[in-house]
């Protein structure tokens, strides 16, 4: 039996949950990773998983085991890629996760020439709003809008975010322009709903009487879909300063209310803190730092 393939195949149906869904992710056989996990639980002489109808479950031995796995396993890992360099040397895959908007707007086209800089690294760039578990989806680095919860993580502040509240020229022509956020009660609104980092109905100095918004016209989880409505006049959306620069320096959408804005939201790199840094996570550290640090004080 090869005990780190074994290894390997057990934390992937921990973390999937399932022999089916470790199967999946293994692109294994469903037969090939249940047998490999019965001859590491015979090899051990005792049980590893609890299996029902719909998830395993570790066992108390499981648990150690696992966690002991882990770090056998990043362990070789790390030798191998020191092995071959990775350490010495900018080369290797690299994967950047950060939100849609953000990731497409402000950090593809610093990716972009990061590649034509390092033609060693090949980029996987995973844009997404929900939160994605750094370590759990195998991602190097990410970007964090909002205070970093995870004490794990290690972090490098490029900057932060304003939250705006706006809309398009022809809506406030007919509508007119709130001055205080106790008139948003006679507008309309554009609500997104989307990830953890997006902007409330909240003002400077809240209290129960400032959480105020407009009747909600629409509700939409894309952000693009939010933006292209208040640009078309349908009402006011709050959302935050990256996602509308261009719409700002057009004069497609007018920012109000600003005066009673909260507190800007901090943005940073985020990367597990394990072991020695490759030689490709500090180059990208190092090259999108700054750039992400001048493009979002223009923000």
């Amino acid at each position: 039996m090869d005990r780190l393939d074994a290894m390997s195949v057990l934390l992937a149906v921990v973390e999937e949950g399932s022999l089916s869904a470790g199967s999946r992710r293994l692109r294994a056989p469903l037969a090939t990773v249940s047998r490999k996990v019965a001859d590491l639980e015979r090899h051990l002489g005792t049980r590893l998983l609890v299996r029902t109808s719909r998830r395993v479950e570790l066992t108390d031995a499981g648990r150690g085991y696992v966690a002991a796995s882990q770090r056998i396993l990043d362990q070789v890992d790390e030798a191998e890629r020191a092995a071959a360099g990775e350490f010495s040397e900018p080369r290797g895959e690299l994967a950047v996760t950060a939100p849609v908007v953000f990731g497409r707007r402000h950090l593809l086209p610093i990716a972009v020439t990061f590649l034509s800089e390092y033609p060693k690294i090949d980029l996987r760039l995973h844009l997404s709003d929900r939160h994605v578990n750094l370590v759990e989806e195998h991602l190097d680095i990410g970007i964090r809008l909002g205070h970093l919860e995870d004490s794990s993580l290690m972090a490098t502040r490029v900057g932060q975010v304003r939250r705006l509240i706006c809309a398009s020229p022809d809506y406030l022509a007919r509508r007119g322009t709130p001055i205080s956020p106790d008139d948003l009660k006679k507008h309309d609104g554009i609500s997104f709903r989307g990830f953890s980092s997006s902007p409330e109905w909240r003002y400077r100095g809240d209290n129960p009487m400032l959480s105020v918004e407009p009747h909600p016209r629409l509700a939409v989880n894309s952000i693009e879909g939010a933006v292209d409505a208040a640009v078309a006049g349908l009402g006011i959306a709050r959302v935050l300063s990256y996602q509308i620069v261009d719409e700002l320096r057009s004069g497609t959408l007018v920012p109000m209310l600003e005066a009673f804005a909260p507190e800007p939201i901090p943005v940073q790199l985020v990367y597990a803190s394990q072991g020695q840094r490759p030689a490709k996570l500090r180059a990208f550290l190092d090259w999108a730092a700054p750039r992400l640090r001048d493009k979002l004080t223009r923000l």
